[in-house]
């Protein structure tokens, strides 16, 4: 059987080239910065200031990522990322999942005004107001010791778009499952995780995979939370100090008789930040579909 190809005009094959050429400038734009510094990190810090016009590396240089990795302590500081990462995913998977299945399905008094306050919060952003109590709670409960109280904390914020998205996906489940479970002698709780929570995984894929990839970069919230016991800072909050510590002494000793260009500063930089960006990097490309899917479709069914 012939394939049949479709004949376009001259008008449209024009626009349609207009449109490829837009989006390839587009792409180059958005790729050449994530090269630039894939490649810099190869290079010593002379490279990178004299520059070039070669984005590759003259001479491939190693040391960058080895002294990354010894003076951010890679290993111990990433296990500490992704215990905040999955503590505040769970956290906050089983609250907005809960309250959702409640806002969907049971019925009790201001139920419509509490929800409305809920959905007010996602358009309203406190800031730092609330960072000073929850500081002097954190401390009087001893939990400024333990990247567990981070997790709380972090928990805690943006419910209000979780508990939204869950109860539009709660909503779209025929209201005859819960009841047919009732004959069946189910209670409230065993119809939200026998039946209402399996119903949920797209909704919870999509904010967990937000929630995961969110708070593997944070670092504001330890700084403002943890004291000074360095073994439980997460990755991002010791390669900020990191970076901090090599401009500092880039400034002590400016003015003084040293190249500039023989301190471990922009190479060291951009070798910590593919370090602590990499597995998301690997990672995004086969699981952002969750993301468009999940929350087109829990936008939708709300």
């Amino acid at each position: 059987m012939e394939k049949t190809h479709a004949v376009y005009s001259t008008k449209t094959k024009i626009v349609r080239l207009i449109i490829w050429l837009f989006l390839a400038f587009v792409a180059v734009i958005t790729i050449f910065p994530v090269c630039y510094v894939i490649f810099g990190s190869f290079k010593d810090n002379k490279e990178l200031l004299v520059g070039g016009s070669s984005i590759l590396p003259q001479k491939w240089v190693f040391d960058n990522y080895v002294q990354a990795w010894k003076q951010a302590n890679f290993a111990t500081y990433t296990m500490n990322s992704v215990f905040l990462s999955l503590a505040v995913m769970l956290i906050s998977l089983i609250n907005a999942s809960m309250a959702g299945y409640v806002f969907a399905r049971k019925n009790f008094k201001g139920k419509e005004l509490l929800y409305m306050l809920f959905v007010a919060f996602m358009f309203i952003n406190v800031g730092s107001v609330s960072l000073r109590p929850l500081f002097e709670l954190a401390v009087k409960l001893k939990m400024n010791k333990s990247l567990l109280a981070v997790a709380i904390i972090s928990a805690g914020g943006g419910q209000a778009t979780f508990i939204f998205l869950c109860r539009g996906f709660v909503n779209s489940v025929p209201k005859e499952l819960d009841e047919a479970a009732k004959m069946d002698g189910c209670g409230f709780f065993r119809i939200y995780y026998q039946i209402i929570l399996p119903m949920l995984k797209p909704a919870l894929a999509t904010i967990g995979l937000f929630l995961a990839i969110g708070y593997w970069n944070e670092w504001y919230q330890s700084s403002l939370f943890l004291s000074e016991k360095v073994s439980v800072y997460p990755l991002q909050y010791t390669l900020y100090k990191v970076v901090n510590k090599v401009n500092s002494l880039k400034s002590t000793v400016a003015g003084q008789y040293v190249d500039l260009s023989d301190l471990p500063s922009n190479g060291l930089k951009m070798a910590n930040a593919i370090l602590a960006t990499g597995p998301v990097i690997l990672i995004y490309p086969f699981v952002q579909r969750y993301f468009i899917g999940g929350i087109t479709v829990g936008a939708v069914k709300g």
